[in-house]
């Protein structure tokens, strides 16, 4: 009897280039997620006699985040048609649209839809999980 050994995926998209998206979205998505943990929404009250004795630019912590947004925006732009469609299709495999055994047909789909990649994705709030949960999927495993 024959062993069926599990298919290889010749992915155009590194999965470097995946693994730092990860690592991208899930810096976003913290930086997001932490300014509402306190449950206040950032909501301040401020009697007629008060002010704000604190005027700045922009805190340090705030321009890296949008640095980490830019970057991981400039990433997802800058892939190619392809790259772009099989991060698409791992981000549904991640979140169980597809089965692994249907990436090609996934990947189809999304090169089909023609999406804005940097929009679609970025919008996704579990974008992170999504794509590290696709790349198990497909037998691709965390780098040693």
């Amino acid at each position: 009897m024959r062993k069926i050994e599990e298919p290889v995926w010749d992915l155009t998209i590194a999965p470097d280039t995946v693994r730092l998206i990860v690592d991208k979205a899930r810096t976003v998505s913290a930086a997001v997620n932490g300014d509402y943990d306190d449950g206040s929404e950032h909501e301040v009250e401020l009697d007629g006699d008060a002010h704000d004795p604190h005027h700045h630019d922009g805190l340090a912590e705030e321009e890296t985040e949008d640095q980490t947004e830019r970057e991981l925006r400039q990433i997802v732009r800058e892939l190619n048609i392809d790259e772009a469609a099989e991060l698409i299709a791992l981000t549904w495999i991640g979140r169980g649209d597809y089965e692994a055994g249907e990436f090609a047909d996934a990947v189809v789909e999304a090169r089909d839809r023609r999406y804005n990649a940097v929009r679609y994705l970025l919008g996704m709030p579990m974008l992170a999980d999504w794509l590290e949960e696709g790349l198990e999927a497909i037998g691709v495993s965390a780098p040693q």
